[in-house]
């Protein structure tokens, strides 16, 4: 992303983000368990599982249905089997768009994904149609003020492979996914939170929207993000 309007892109996504919060429930459960499926119900062993349970804490998900969803995922209670899936397609002006899901019926997903892309000017894509342009990494993004040298000293020192000053005064740390815990734990033993700690799909390369075409490309994030079966949304526009 171009650092001049990383900072307003991210508080936007975020914005857009608390405003469905009422899914944020539903998609941090199936994230709970696919990752106790296939990682197993601890979460001191399982660092997918340790990603999703600190997410469930974020929006306040009662320690009781955590533990419950862990407990279906690993066989000790009856529960609905999900298995994940990307889409990958474009959006208005060219723009590439990842989609992943979460489903108990494929054929139900790729028919409500493929209608929401063709419905509102996007196009659905094969498998490798955009992710070229993307990078699976772990994403640290601290609020302009934030000290830089103390950002890199720290990052570095734990394993982060980048640093990134935006030109509005943001800071951005990388690292290999498997880095994610270890650079976290060390920013924040350190004092610094970021405002955004995640592992992204982060775009390479951007395309800047503005006018109707910025509102044509939300209105089609939005539809998408509204998807039952749709856990995240990565692209690289800048709206």
């Amino acid at each position: 992303m171009a650092g001049h309007s990383k900072w307003a892109n991210i508080q936007h996504r975020k914005g857009r983000q608390d405003e469905k919060r009422g899914k944020a429930w539903t998609r941090v459960i199936r994230e709970i368990m696919v990752a106790a499926r296939q990682g197993g119900g601890d979460p001191a062993t399982n660092p997918r599982l340790r990603l999703a349970v600190d997410k469930a804490k974020a929006v306040n998900l009662p320690a009781d249905t955590v533990k419950r969803n862990i407990d279906k995922a690993t066989g000790n209670l009856e529960g609905v089997s999900y298995e994940e899936i990307r889409y990958e397609g474009y959006g208005i002006g060219g723009a590439a768009i990842i989609v992943d899901c979460m489903t108990d019926n494929r054929v139900r997903t790729v028919a409500e994904v493929r209608h929401a892309f063709s419905k509102f000017g996007g196009n659905l894509g094969t498998e490798g149609s955009v992710a070229f342009q993307f990078k699976h990494c772990a994403q640290f993004v601290f609020a302009p003020g934030a000290s830089e040298d103390k950002v890199m000293d720290v990052a570095l020192e734990a394993g982060a492979d980048d640093v990134i000053a935006g030109d509005d005064g943001s800071i951005e740390v990388l690292s290999a996914p498997a880095q994610f815990e270890a650079v976290r734990a060390a920013l924040e033993a350190a004092g610094m939170k970021p405002e955004v700690a995640e592992v992204t799909m982060r775009p390479e390369n951007t395309v800047a929207l503005a006018g109707d075409d910025a509102e044509r490309m939300q209105k089609l994030l939005d539809v998408i993000e509204d998807l039952d079966d749709v856990q995240d949304v990565y692209h690289n526009a800048e709206l």
